[in-house]
């Protein structure tokens, strides 16, 4: 609505400034018009004439004075009047050059004339947005491309040791029991990392081709979270890390559910990899004024300011050796990201000395803190 009236505000402006010049326009002409005939008029006088072609011709255009004023005020009129109403048109045509560019924009301004400065400013500032947009979806593809490529590589490596070792089990039947536990152990472990790629693949798979809709109802969010840490307890076992959970009961909000889940899954998924040995990762909500503030804390390694600015990326991942187990194709950080959105939150990340904290604020109307 407020944009809609400053464009018009816009075109009003260069309406007026076009009718305000049109108006001196033609008042400059009349002056000028009538300043020529008054100095002819004078000058005719100051001459003494004699019979012959050039006093009949002046004799001529004496009795006929008022046409030729009239005749004179209407072509200046109809010239002025015609500059004018294709003044507009002209404006309209750079305007569309301006826009074609757009389309594949370049580093080169867009120039239009000095009526049209504000249309020039936001055709610079849109031209600047679709390079930003441009560059940040290459970018975005290419480390898309090279995630796929790297995860492909990677498959071969399980891939191959599982075949490896149960051609082993497969060959040698006599093989020793102790040794026998141990190929097999080794080919499930390596199975299972495979299985953690594919499952990276449909990851990206997913998150390119689907529109992530919200289907909201009224959920505790501290219910929510004591189950996705329950569910978390062989990881964190496995990683020697403990959890605390210190929320506040209940915490009624309005979300999809399994969308919800799935960010609160991600991030503690996320501190789980890159937490130290033997240390807890600190879980706290509680409702602030007129929002509810998740915090989810990890003790890490510090995480530098440039890639802490690019952590909610697509396929940005802080290791990026494929040889890591740590993470997966990117995207958990990104997912949870845009879902916090949708729900009209806020999620952001910091990081001091070896302290990692991601932030999730949630608007809460007051029909919810009501309950």
């Amino acid at each position: 609505m407020e944009k809609n009236k400053r464009k018009r505000q816009y075109r009003t402006q260069i309406a007026n400034r076009l009718l305000v010049q049109y108006l001196i326009a033609l008042c400059a002409y009349v002056m000028f018009l009538a300043v020529g005939f008054i100095a002819a008029y004078e000058i005719s006088h100051m001459i003494i004439w004699h019979p012959g072609p050039l006093y009949d011709l002046f004799t001529w255009v004496k009795e006929y004075f008022l046409f030729w004023i009239i005749l004179g005020l209407g072509l200046g009129w109809l010239a002025i009047s015609y500059f004018f109403l294709a003044k507009p048109i002209w404006y309209l045509d750079e305007v569309l050059s301006a826009a074609e560019k757009l389309v594949h924009p370049d580093e080169t301004p867009i120039h239009l004339p000095d009526a049209m400065g504000k249309a020039e400013s936001e055709l610079n500032l849109i031209r600047q947005q679709a390079l930003f947009h441009a560059r940040a979806a290459k970018e975005a593809e290419q480390r898309k491309n090279d995630m796929i490529m790297y995860l492909a590589h990677d498959l071969k490596t399980p891939l191959t040791s599982v075949i490896g070792y149960l051609s082993l089990l497969n060959d040698e039947p006599e093989l020793p029991a102790h040794l026998r536990e141990h190929y097999t152990r080794v080919a499930l472990e390596k199975a299972e990392r495979l299985e953690e790629l594919i499952n990276e693949f449909f990851e990206i798979t997913r998150f390119n081709l689907t529109h992530i809709e919200l289907e909201k109802s009224h959920v505790d969010l501290a219910l929510m979270l004591e189950q996705v840490v329950s569910e978390f307890q062989p990881v964190l076992k496995e990683k020697g890390l403990g959890c605390s959970l210190q929320v506040s009961k209940p915490m009624v909000y309005d979300c999809d559910p399994d969308k919800m889940a799935r960010v609160f899954d991600n991030l503690l998924r996320n501190a789980c990899n890159y937490s130290l040995e033997k240390t807890v990762v600190q879980i706290t909500g509680k409702a602030e004024g007129s929002k509810i503030v998740l915090n989810f804390i990890n003790e890490g390694k510090s995480i530098p300011k440039e890639k802490l600015e690019r952590i909610f990326e697509q396929f940005f991942r802080l290791d990026s050796s494929r040889g890591t187990k740590s993470g997966g194709a990117g995207l958990g950080l990104a997912i949870a990201k845009e879902i916090v959105e949708l729900h009209n939150g806020r999620i952001y990340a910091e990081s001091q000395g070896h302290t990692v904290s991601f932030t999730v604020e949630l608007p809460q109307d007051k029909s919810e803190m009501a309950v």
